[in-house]
C-alpha cells in the first residue's frame, strides 16, 4: 500500500456495457480533505464511475487507487477505507433510525457497546436524535438521507462516495446537507460528489470535473470553468419612450448584441465600469433606461456551453447497469 498526496488517483479508466463504451479514459485526481464534484448530463458515465471506484463493479481497463489501494487487487483494503451513499436512500424502513445505525455498525464489526455509542454520537450529528426510536417509515425524504448519510459514516472512513445526495430533497432539506458534508471536508473526509445541480458543485466542490460521453471535457475550480465561457454581460432595458435604434446606435461595443423585441442592450465587459461608461453615453443622448442587469457566468452556463445542452435530473440509463452487489460499503 502507498500513500501520495491524492487520496484518489484514476487513470485511464474505461468501461463498456455491450458495444457501448460508457467510459473512454477518464482520469482523476482528488487531494486528500477536499471535495471533488463530477457533473455530467445523464449517461455520462458519473454513476458507473462511482460504482467501479467502491468495488461494486469491475472496469475494463485503467488504473484506480483509493486511499493507497488499488481497486482490483485489494478491493478489501478499498472497501475498509470509504463510506457509499448512493442515489436512493439504503435503509431498513421497518427498523428504527439508531437500529439501523446499529446494525451497520455490527455488520462492521464494532462491538455492541461501540456500535450503540457510534450510532447515538451520529444521530446527534444529523440531528436525528428526537427520531431515533420511530421506524424509518415514519422519516421525511430529507431525513431518510441524512441517516443514510450517517450510515456511510458509521466505521469513520477517510473517503466518502456520495452519488447525487441531494436529489428528491426540498430546499430546506438539501440546505442542511450541505451543512453535513462540508462539515466532514473540514474534519478531514475526502468526498467525490455527483449531482445534477449546478449550485450544489458551486457550494461544496473544491474542485468540479465535467465527464461527457464517458471522457473528462473540462475541470477547475467553479470560478475557473465560469471565466472559461466569458465575461459579465450587462443587460440594459431601454424605455419605450426612447429611441431603441438609436441606444443601439450610440453604444459603439464589438461585444453588443441587440434584441429589438425586448428592447434589450447586452454588453460584456467588467460589470460595474462598463456599466458607468454606457449609461455616461446613453444619458448624454438624451436616452432613458428602463433597467439594468448584471449577469455573471454561472455554472449552468458552463454546462450548456461544455455539454451542448443542459443539465436534466432524473436517473440516468447507466444506473441501470448490472453491478457486482448492493448495499452499503
Amino acid at each position: 500500500m502507498t500513500k501520495t498526496d491524492y487520496v484518489i488517483e484514476v487513470k485511464g479508466l474505461r468501461k463498456s456495457y455491450g458495444k457501448t463504451e460508457v467510459l473512454k479514459g477518464v482520469d482523476l485526481h482528488i487531494e486528500r480533505g477536499s471535495i471533488l464534484a463530477l457533473l455530467g448530463p445523464n449517461g455520462a458515465g458519473k454513476t458507473t464511475t462511482i460504482r467501479i471506484l467502491s468495488t461494486l463493479l469491475s472496469s475494463d481497463g485503467g488504473r484506480v487507487v483509493v486511499d493507497g489501494h488499488d481497486v482490483s487487487e485489494d478491493p478489501e483494503g478499498v472497501r475498509g477505507s470509504i463510506g457509499l451513499t448512493g442515489q436512493f436512500a439504503a435503509v431498513d424502513e421497518y427498523l428504527t433510525g439508531h437500529e439501523n445505525l446499529e446494525m451497520m455498525g455490527r455488520l462492521y464489526r464494532l462491538s455492541p457497546a461501540d456500535a450503540k455509542h457510534r450510532s447515538e454520537q451520529l444521530l446527534k450529528h444529523v440531528d436525528l436524535i428526537e427520531a431515533a426510536k420511530r421506524p424509518v417509515r415514519t422519516y421525511s425524504g430529507g431525513m431518510k438521507r441524512r441517516l443514510d448519510l450517517a450510515m456511510s459514516l458509521i466505521a469513520g472512513p477517510p473517503v466518502i462516495f456520495l452519488d447525487e445526495p441531494t436529489t428528491g430533497l426540498d430546499p430546506r432539506s438539501r440546505m442542511a446537507m450541505w451543512d453535513m458534508i462540508k462539515l466532514l471536508a473540514k474534519n478531514g473526509t475526502t468526498i467525490l460528489l455527483t449531482t445534477q445541480y449546478m449550485e450544489e458543485a458551486d457550494q461544496l466542490a473544491d474542485k468540479i470535473v465535467v465527464i461527457d460521453g464517458g471522457k473528462v471535457i473540462a475541470e477547475g475550480t467553479a470560478d475557473t470553468l465560469k471565466a472559461k465561457i466569458g465575461s459579465d454581460r450587462l443587460e440594459i432595458t431601454i424605455d419605450r419612450n426612447s429611441s431603441f435604434e438609436k441606444a443601439r446606435a450610440a453604444v459603439q461595443d464589438q461585444s453588443l448584441q441587440a434584441d429589438a423585441e425586448r428592447r434589450v442592450l447586452s454588453i460584456a465587459g467588467n460589470g460595474i465600469k462598463k456599466l458607468k461608461e454606457v449609461l455616461q453615453v446613453l444619458e448624454t443622448d438624451k436616452i432613458k433606461v428602463e433597467s439594468v442587469s448584471l449577469h455573471r457566468p454561472t455554472l449552468d452556463d458552463v454546462f450548456l456551453t461544455l455539454t451542448g445542452h443542459a443539465a436534466t435530473n432524473g436517473e440516468s440509463a447507466e444506473a441501470a447497469a448490472p453491478a457486482k452487489g448492493k448495499g452499503k460499503k
